[in-house]
């Protein structure tokens, strides 16, 4: 019999699903002395590789972090474009900005909330040099027709799989069709290593310029230095970063990612409960995929302004009032201060994006939630909107 949550809790939005496996190995990890990056970080990126099938994965600290180092190392510079899309969370259009590069935005398309590869074709100047799609809530962006615009046009492909770590594109895994691919295990994410990120790519050079920018430019990392082989001495090949993940990170992972798929049965089993729980309601629910496989991170609908009396923010502080967590996915990010007031972007720039921005709320959906939990929302919501 299942432990269920009393209705007196709050049912956190996005908490993850730690089991005895994930702590057994951390306290390995603080036992054995060895807490910064080393084994474990090796054996994670190691089975990570094995899982998205590609060449090379290197683990960092985060994906903004994915995101900043796949630019640097591929060659994007100060003055460089780079399309995105402008329904995504900040960090995917802050790491531009580290690079010095511009972030331009493309608008969504509104069915699938990801970047419309049509209106990437009209973002495009002489100064673009990248793309960067978004894999909103875990749904493949249209990759055949992204990958074909980048061709023509000479464009570098890094993709922003943060919500998309089982995601599959019509028989290729996400991580293994752009040239570089960044992924996150935040702890509202599908593999959780509290903070955390991955790149992926099949391009060696760029790989090893990773391991090294992510450890302050280093030639040799600590595990290589201190390791029982004896102390090697190093030298700065570059001004690096502090991006490394650590073993106690890497820890939680590797289990995290060997129970991947049986946690990504239970997502599935949520959505469906979902799906039909909601069918009769004033609501736009996530659209079926065609050739692909969604990756399942969020479950993310739309409310039908039309229909109710009350908007979003409304309809999710009457969910607060009944104990459930919920997430925004997102406000459009050219409807924010910084971005408005440095592009000069308004209201009305990208009207796909801002009729989500309006209208977007994720309701709780993890292999935590418990059969209980799930009624409650699907109670919670109901009731609400009925």
């Amino acid at each position: 019999m299942e432990e269920t949550n009393s209705k007196k809790d709050f049912l956190v939005f996005g908490s993850p699903k730690i089991t005895q496996d994930e702590i057994n190995e951390v306290t390995d990890s603080l036992k054995s002395g060895w807490l910064g990056t080393g084994p474990k970080v090796a054996k994670f990126e190691n089975m990570f590789r094995d899982y998205i099938g590609c060449r090379f994965a290197r683990a960092l600290n985060s994906c903004t972090a994915a995101l900043h180092l796949s630019m640097l190392v591929s060659g994007i510079k100060p003055g460089d474009e780079v399309i995105t899309t402008p329904l995504t969370f900040a960090a995917t259009a802050n790491s531009i900005l580290h690079t010095g590069a511009k972030p331009v935005f493309a608008d969504v398309d509104k069915k699938t909330m990801n970047i419309d590869p049509k209106l990437i074709q009209n973002a495009i100047t002489k100064k673009t040099k990248a793309i960067i799609p978004v894999h909103f809530a875990g749904r493949p962006c249209e990759m055949d027709e992204i990958m074909d615009l980048a061709e023509e046009n000479n464009l570098l492909v890094i993709e922003d799989a943060a919500h998309c770590i089982e995601g599959n594109y019509k028989g290729k895994k996400i991580g293994t069709i752009g040239n570089l691919t960044c992924f996150s295990f935040y702890v509202t994410k599908n593999i959780v290593t509290g903070e955390g990120g991955m790149i992926t790519t099949d391009n060696e050079e760029w790989a090893e310029k990773i391991e090294m920018y992510a450890l302050h430019g280093l030639s040799k990392g600590a595990w290589k230095r201190y390791s029982d082989e004896g102390f090697k001495h190093y030298e700065v090949i570059f001004p690096g970063y502090k991006y490394n993940m650590m073993d106690l990170q890497a820890a939680i992972g590797i289990h995290q990612l060997k129970k991947v798929e049986e946690n990504y049965k239970r997502r599935e089993e949520i959505w469906k409960v979902y799906n039909e729980s909601f069918e009769d309601l004033p609501l736009i629910l996530p659209s079926p995929v065609e050739n692909m496989k969604h990756a399942l991170h969020l479950y993310t609908v739309l409310l039908d302004l039309d229909r109710i009396k009350i908007n979003r923010n409304q309809f999710q502080q009457e969910l607060i009032k009944k104990k459930i967590g919920t997430g925004i996915h997102f406000i459009s990010l050219h409807l924010h201060k910084y971005y408005k007031e440095a592009f000069n972007y308004k209201q009305g720039d990208f009207p796909n994006a801002e009729f989500i921005s309006d209208r977007t709320i994720s309701l709780p959906f993890s292999a935590k939630l418990t059969d209980k939990d799930v009624d409650d929302v699907v109670k919670s919501v109901r009731e609400i909107l009925k």
